[in-house]
C-alpha cells in the first residue's frame, strides 16, 4: 500500500491510499483526479504483491516528472518522492512494503541523494556523479533533502575538479597553444589527455570512466552541463538562475532540472567560452551581455554584482531546421488564408511590424516572413545580437557592438539603421525596435524602402501604435505628437500580433491594417483574428481563425487595376458585402 498526498490547485491537501495497480488521469473515475491538461489515462501507478511501487508515463500530454526529472518508468518509489504531472504535485508520504527497497534508479544526469556529505578523495583521485547512490534514510523535510543534494553536488564537484586541474596543468606543461586550436582539435587533444590521466588515478568502484571523461571534457572545453540540454530537441529554453538552479522549458511548460554546474567558477568558464568567440565581454564593469551560440541560439548573461544570487544565463533555442510558412500552418499558428495574405503583403512591399510579448515567437515569425522576400532584392538586416537566418544571395547582416573596456567603440542599432540607408537596400529588416531607432526605421519606410520589417513588444495592435510613439520620443527629437502619428500612419501598413498563451501555444491572434489618420487618431481595420472557443481536453487553447469582413485597401487598388482577386477569403461576397462574419464571431 502507498499513501500519496495530492496538492489541489486551490492549495488544499488531500491524502489517498492505493493498495493495487491503478491508472490515473483526468477522467472522473480516477482515484486521484488530475488536471484536464494531462488527458485520460495519463500514468499508471503499479503496486505489486510485495509492496514495491513504481510509476509509468502512459504518453501523457504534459509528461511525468519525478523529483524534477522527466521519466518514462521510475521505481521503486520511496517516501518523499515528488511526482509532477500537468502542474499537479503528488508526494509519496509512506510506502508499506514487505522487503527492503533498493534505491531509486537515477538517470545519468540526475543529482544523487545521500544522507551525509562524503569526504573528498585524496589527490590525485577524482570522481564524477555516480549512477547508483547508496540508499538514504527518509529526510524529515524537503529543505533538508535539498541541502543534502547540494552538499553531495559540492563534494562531487571538488573531486571532479581535481582531474580538471590536472588536465589544465598537463596542457600547460606540454606548451600547447590551445588558443590556436579549433573546437574539434581541442576536444581530441583533451580527450586523449583525460584518458591518460584517468589511468594514473584510482577511481571509486562505482565510477563510470566514460561518464567521468565526458563530465570533465564538457567542463574543460565545452559548455558543461548545458551540453546535454542543448542537444535535447524537446528543450526550447534554458534558464540558469545560479550554478545549482537550472530550469528548462518543454512544450511551453517550465520545470526545474536536476543537473547543476560543478561550481560558480565552472559556470563563469562556460560564460567566457560563450562570449569570447563573438567579441563580447562580461565582467564587473560590464555585467550585462547579449550573445549567441554557434547554432544561432540567443543568450543573455548577467553576473555579479548585478545578479545577487550569482551568474544568470538565459538561452532561447531556435529550431535546427529551416522553418517555413507550411510549419506555421502545421503548428496551427495561422491558417492558409492568413498565409496567402501575408505572402501578398510581402510581394506588394507593405511595411510590416510584428508585435507581441516576450517569448511569443516574434523573431521566428519575422524569420519566416523575411524568407518570402523575392530572391533578387537586396536586404540589409540589423540586430542587437544576430539571430535571423535569411537565405538570400544579396544579403548584408549588421550587428550592433557594445563599448570596449575603455568605454569606446560602441555602435548602436540607430547608427546601423542610418548607415543602412546608404547601402542601397531594397528592404531593411530590424530584429527589434526598442528605442530611438524606431524614428529612423519609420523614416526609412517613408523614404522609398517599402517592404521593410521589424518587431516590437506590445500586447495588441493599438498598443503597438502607442509604443511606436513612445519609442520615437525616446530618440530625443522634440517632435509634436501629431507629426509622430502622421509618420506612423504613413509608414506602417500591417501589424501582425503574435500571442503566447498560458498553455504554451503560440498563435497569430490578429492581422490589422493601418488605413490612415482621422481627427488626430490613427485608423485601423482588422483583417483576421483568432477567435477563442475554450480549451481542449489536454489544456491547449481551442479556437479558430476567422476573417473580419474587411478588405485591405491595397486589395481594392489591385482589383481596380484589373487583377482578379477572390475577396471571399476576407468574409466578403461578390457584391462587396460581408457574408456571415457576424455569425461566426458572435457564435
Amino acid at each position: 500500500m502507498i499513501t500519496i498526498e495530492a496538492k489541489r490547485p486551490d492549495g488544499q491537501l488531500a491524502e489517498y491510499q492505493i493498495s493495487k495497480t491503478t491508472v490515473l488521469g483526468a477522467e472522473s473515475g480516477s482515484v486521484i483526479p488530475l488536471p484536464s491538461a494531462v488527458g485520460k489515462g495519463a500514468l499508471r501507478l503499479i503496486v505489486d504483491e510485495e509492496g514495491l511501487t513504481s510509476v509509468i508515463d502512459l504518453a501523457s500530454q504534459t509528461g511525468v516528472f519525478v523529483n524534477g526529472e522527466r521519466i518514462v518508468r521510475y521505481g521503486p518509489l520511496r517516501a518523499d518522492d515528488a511526482i509532477m504531472i500537468g502542474g499537479q504535485q503528488l508526494r509519496v508520504k509512506s510506502v508499506a512494503q514487505a522487503r527492503p527497497v533498493e534505491p531509486p534508479r537515477a538517470s545519468m544526469h540526475a543529482v544523487p541523494t545521500s544522507p551525509a556529505v562524503p569526504a573528498p578523495l585524496p589527490v590525485p583521485a577524482a570522481s564524477a556523479p555516480v549512477k547508483k547512490p547508496a540508499p538514504a534514510p527518509e529526510p524529515e523535510h524537503n529543505t533538508q533533502l535539498s541541502e543534502q543534494t547540494r552538499n553531495q553536488q559540492r563534494a562531487l564537484s571538488r573531486n571532479a575538479a581535481v582531474l580538471h586541474a590536472e588536465l589544465i596543468q598537463t596542457l600547460d606543461l606540454r606548451r600547447q597553444d590551445v588558443t590556436r586550436m579549433g573546437d574539434t582539435e581541442l576536444r581530441v587533444v583533451a580527450s586523449k589527455l583525460i584518458a591518460e590521466l584517468m589511468q594514473k588515478v584510482t577511481l571509486p568502484e562505482q565510477t563510470d570512466p566514460a561518464e567521468l571523461a565526458k563530465f570533465v571534457l564538457d567542463e574543460a572545453v565545452g559548455l558543461g552541463v548545458l551540453e546535454s540540454m542543448l542537444a535535447d530537441d524537446s528543450v526550447t529554453e534554458i534558464m540558469v538562475n545560479g550554478a545549482e538552479d537550472i530550469f528548462v522549458e518543454r512544450n511551453g511548460q517550465t520545470r526545474r532540472s536536476d543537473i547543476a554546474f560543478s561550481s560558480e567558477k565552472a559556470m563563469m568558464g562556460v560564460i567566457e567560452r560563450i562570449v569570447s568567440p563573438i567579441g563580447r565581454r562580461v565582467d564587473e564593469s560590464s555585467p550585462l551581455c547579449d550573445a549567441r551560440l554557434k547554432d544561432g541560439s540567443r543568450v543573455n548573461i548577467v553576473i555579479r554584482p548585478i545578479a545577487l544570487k550569482g551568474p544568470s544565463i538565459s538561452i532561447r533555442k531556435f529550431a535546427k531546421r529551416r522553418l517555413g510558412v507550411a510549419d506555421l500552418v502545421k503548428f496551427d499558428s495561422v491558417d492558409d488564408a492568413m498565409v496567402d495574405f501575408l505572402k501578398t503583403c510581402v510581394e506588394q512591399k507593405k511595411n510590416i511590424v510584428i508585435s507581441g510579448g516576450t517569448g511569443s515567437g516574434k523573431t521566428t515569425l519575422l524569420n519566416i516572413i523575411s524568407n518570402l522576400i523575392p530572391p533578387y532584392e537586396r536586404i540589409v538586416t540589423i540586430e542587437d545580437a544576430a539571430e535571423l537566418k535569411l537565405y538570400h544571395d544579396n544579403l548584408v547582416t549588421l550587428e550592433a557592438r557594445p563599448a570596449n573596456v575603455e568605454g569606446r567603440g560602441s555602435v548602436t542599432i540607430r547608427e546601423l539603421v542610418k548607415n543602412a540607408l546608404r547601402m542601397r537596400p531594397d528592404r531593411i529588416v530590424v530584429g527589434e525596435c526598442r528605442g530611438g531607432e524606431a524614428l529612423d526605421m519609420l523614416q526609412a519606410m517613408n523614404t522609398g524602402h517599402d517592404g521593410s520589417l521589424t518587431t516590437a513588444h506590445a500586447n495588441s495592435p493599438r498598443d503597438m501604435l502607442s509604443r511606436l510613439e513612445v519609442m520615437v520620443m525616446m530618440g530625443g527629437m522634440d517632435l509634436p505628437i501629431m507629426a509622430i502619428r502622421e509618420q506612423v500612419a504613413s509608414a506602417v501598413q500591417i501589424i501582425v500580433q503574435q500571442t503566447r498563451f498560458a498553455c504554451g501555444t503560440r498563435k497569430v491572434t490578429s492581422i490589422t491594417e493601418i488605413t490612415g489618420m482621422e481627427r488626430g487618431v490613427i485608423q485601423m481595420q482588422e483583417i483576421y483574428r483568432f477567435q477563442r472557443l475554450g480549451f481542449y481536453e489536454n489544456g491547449k487553447i481551442r479556437g479558430q481563425f476567422v476573417p473580419c469582413g474587411n478588405v485591405p485597401t491595397f486589395y481594392e487598388e489591385l482589383r481596380s487595376y484589373g487583377v482578379d482577386l477572390d475577396l471571399k477569403v476576407f468574409g466578403v461576397n461578390d457584391d462587396g458585402e460581408r457574408s456571415g462574419v457576424k455569425q461566426v464571431l458572435n457564435g
